[in-house]
């Protein structure tokens, strides 16, 4: 990629405001700079886009697809022009033009194509992906509106839509030439040829036209530029022409336009409705289909070999069950579209494709109605049906000790259409995503599809782009790091594990010190501006940032809050480090008991933020509308990072690895991840509390947890309780017996009680540690050095070697 120097780019630039925007320097916005800086980064992607794919081509390189119905790629500006070894340059000619790139870079709204960490993975995967060079694609949905803007309105969470695509978005590559047909709907004909062989025909069927829009996925400095495929729901120019009339038939048409146009309208729209719920699965249908389409056509063009060969040169990897549907879809089309037999067919798909799971928890693990999917996908209903009967027969006769569990394992059931079991069934590689959530898939949760299938079962423990995650967003940190250890880490990010001899070098940890604390001072400045409250930058940073759920345990985070401001009211000249206390999170819009914890959040930080009583020893911060951007400004500043899901619930985690990348302290319970980063940083250098994933799961099977118990033996519990129920936070007018009578009512089903004093304890020894800061910043970086085997460099490569066969 071409490289410039700044008198070049600044030209470059007024060139482009001239030709694009119509202005010159003297006129030009942080607006008008932000288009022509993404404009040039464009113009100098391009040559290597067009021939990293002829590349591909003419080396006949085996391609491997990631199907997602979430990319959380964040803003591109600043990771593009780092990719491209541009953004130094970049950096001193706005500051040249008397800007301020910050403030530039930040005229990119968010792409809001997904919602947390699962959309989050597929952005640092395809980022791996193209930097380690290896040909692999992203597939997901252009969504017009993401899940939603979060405003906080006393209190209360409030979702506004969020309209990202409003303005011109600069990296994205319309190609209606690569359009592909969908169909929804209408009725199954099957006639019988004279060879025996079965033709299908649908009629009255309701056609999609699926649009790609190309989104450039650059690898750091090494000139491959892969892609990331985002398909639009559109009326075709047939349907378009034969409804232009008047009157009722031009409403009709409006509503017909409205309805197709849905499919991608919003990021997982409302499923309490059966429309709802239905719109959800003509999103799941129309990512696979069009994308297979894609595949196949592209196939064709490249190699023109015949589709048993597809195996040889294509993986599909499944990312969670969303895209389940891809595996009778691609029988679909083989078997009806180009006329191989139900065995042929079978024997090419289920080498195709991989799964990915991403979950224990139930009500994360689909199931579809099996009229619905009879209705919306007839043909596809009558493949999964076919599937299913061959699977049970062949469980039945080929597997006498599994015959018991048949009508556990069946992929339908009840009435229910099983996504995980189809995607287990149809895949020839599933995954879990750590250590820990792999054995219980493979001892637990599906234990009986592991003795079926031992061999398919593998673990790929989750990572994070370092590149993103500590080279941009951190770059006084990255740079003590290179000066330290030299460049290497950056391309071979297990390099960072060198930074162990420096645990003791002082100038090394005063250095990153400084680096923390200008990390803080910009968040508090951030928090002050956007907030009206001043943090003290000396205290202690503790740090919760992640989607609200009750197995998260916010919950637990903010009742230990409520016990310090307990603490301090009763002795207010007790010696203790001051604590910043930061949330940020989303609750899905129909999570009652979640928008309840956001609301107590605010709640105990309007008495606590504002008591005399407690001299500025406690703050409590909720940022609203979380998102990669404002995680961007979080992660570096976070000395205390809070991992304190209930064990067993939480598969893997990303943002533990992005806080310990850079320098903070997990305080974390032995759920997911955070075992494999204890089992590297020792001991000494985490924070572990709490139930083991055993132990919760003893508690589940047998009983023996009593949360009424607790609470009427431990005063500080009863004493926190109390005040959410009547007490000085759940007065009249703010209660907050819900919580209370969730915890009570229904024995705390996340142990947030069973937990709590060894999460205090923990926290006790926080403090400790953090008084001696030398012993602190040791600890720190030695988490940044373990932080290497986090990055998805180490993850890609397994899935590329051990899955993919790239």
């Amino acid at each position: 990629m071409q490289q410039y120097t700044k008198a070049e780019f600044i030209k470059l630039i007024e060139d482009k405001l001239r030709r694009k925007r119509s202005k010159t320097m003297e006129e030009a916005t942080e607006n008008d700079l932000y288009f022509v800086i993404a404009s040039i980064v464009q113009d100098n992607v391009m040559p290597d886009w067009l021939e990293t794919q002829k590349e591909y081509t003419k080396n006949r390189n085996k391609q491997v697809y990631y199907l997602s119905m979430e990319f959380l790629i964040g803003r591109l500006i600043e990771s593009n022009l780092l990719n491209c070894g541009l953004l130094d340059v970049a950096n001193e000619s706005i500051q040249e033009m008397g800007f301020n790139p910050d403030k530039v870079y930040n005229q990119e709204h968010d792409a809001a194509l997904g919602n947390g960490g699962l959309g989050r993975l597929a952005a640092c995967f395809l980022d791996s992906i193209a930097s380690l060079g290896y040909a692999g694609h992203g597939a997901g949905i252009r969504y017009r509106y993401g899940l939603f803007e979060q405003r906080i309105i006393h209190g209360n969470q409030v979702e506004l839509p969020d309209y990202w695509l409003k303005n011109e978005y600069p990296w994205e590559t319309r190609k209606p030439d690569e359009s592909v047909e969908v169909q929804f709907g209408g009725r199954v004909i099957e006639h019988t040829r004279r060879d025996g062989s079965l033709e299908i025909q649908y009629v009255d069927t309701d056609k999609v036209t699926a649009v790609p829009y190309d989104v450039p996925v650059i690898g750091y400095q090494n000139e491959v530029v892969n892609t990331l495929r985002l398909w639009s729901a559109e009326i075709s120019p047939y349907d378009r022409s034969i409804h232009a009339g008047a009157g009722a038939q031009y409403y009709h048409h409006l509503e017909h336009v409205h309805s197709i146009e849905q499919i991608s309208g919003f990021l997982y729209p409302d499923d309490s409705t059966y429309e709802g719920k239905e719109l959800r699965l003509k999103q799941q249908y129309f990512l696979v289909s069009a994308t297979i389409k894609n595949i196949i056509n592209k196939f064709r063009d490249d190699h023109g070999l015949p589709l048993s060969k597809l195996a040889d040169y294509i993986t599909i990897q499944i990312n969670d069950t969303h895209p389940s549907l891809g595996v009778p879809e691609l029988m679909r089309v083989l078997m009806d579209e180009e006329g191989y037999p139900w065995d042929d067919a079978w024997d090419v798909t289920r080498h195709v494709m991989a799964y990915t799971n991403h979950t224990t928890l139930s009500e994360a693990l689909e199931k579809w109605p099996e009229d619905m999917i009879r209705n919306l996908l007839p043909r596809i209903y009558m493949i999964i049906h076919e599937i299913n009967e061959r699977f049970c027969i062949g469980l039945y006769y080929d597997h006498e000790e599994l015959r018991p569990h048949i009508k556990d394992m069946a992929i339908i059931s009840n009435g229910q259409i099983h996504m995980a079991h189809l995607a287990i069934v149809g895949s020839f590689s599933v995954n879990g995503v750590a250590k820990l959530h792999t054995e219980i898939l493979k001892q637990k949760e599906m234990k009986n599809f592991y003795s079926l299938y031992p061999e398919k079962f593998n673990n790929k423990t989750n990572g994070i782009t370092h590149r993103r995650w500590l080279l941009q967003v951190n770059p006084c940190l990255s740079d003590k790091i290179t000066d330290a250890i030299g460049p290497q880490w950056i391309h071979e990010p297990h390099k960072l594990i060198s930074l162990l001899r420096y645990t003791n070098d002082k100038p090394f940890l005063d250095d990153m010190r400084q680096c923390k604390q200008h990390s803080k001072e910009l968040l508090a400045k951030y928090i002050y501006e956007t907030q009206g409250l001043k943090v003290d930058t000396g205290s202690i940073f503790d740090v919760q940032i992640k989607r609200l759920h009750e197995y998260k345990r916010q919950l637990m985070n903010i009742f230990h809050i409520i016990y310090l401001y307990n603490e301090l009211k009763d002795n207010p000249n007790m010696d203790m480090t001051p604590r910043t206390f930061i949330f940020a999170a989303k609750a899905a819009p129909s999570y009652h008991l979640a928008k309840e914890v956001i609301k107590l959040i605010h709640h105990v930080a309007s008495v606590v933020n504002f008591d005399p009583d407690i001299k500025g020893k406690l703050k409590v911060v909720f940022l609203e509308n979380y998102n990669v951007s404002l995680a961007e400004k979080i992660i570096p500043a976070a000395e205390v990072s809070e991992q304190i899901s209930t064990a067993s619930k939480e598969a893997s985690g990303t943002g533990n690895m992005k806080m310990m990348m850079n320098g903070a302290i997990t305080c974390g319970t032995l759920d997911g991840a955070n075992i494999e980063i204890r089992d590297f940083v020792g001991d000494d250098n985490i924070f572990i509390f709490g139930l083991t994933s055993d132990e919760v799961h003893d508690y589940y099977a047998n009983g023996g947890y009593n949360a009424q118990e607790i609470y009427h033996s431990d005063p500080r519990i009863k004493r926190i309780l109390d005040q959410l129920n009547g007490g000085i936070f759940g007065k009249e007018e703010i209660e907050f017996k819900d919580l209370f009578y969730n915890i009570m009512s229904h024995n705390d089903p996340y142990f947030v009680l069973k937990d709590f004093v060894p999460y205090l304890e923990t926290h006790e020894l926080i403090e400790r540690s953090y008084r001696h800061q030398r012993d602190w910043q040791r600890m720190s970086a030695t988490n940044i050095a373990h932080s290497g085997k986090f990055s998805s460099d180490r993850t890609i490569r397994e899935y590329a070697t051990g899955i993919w066969k790239l």
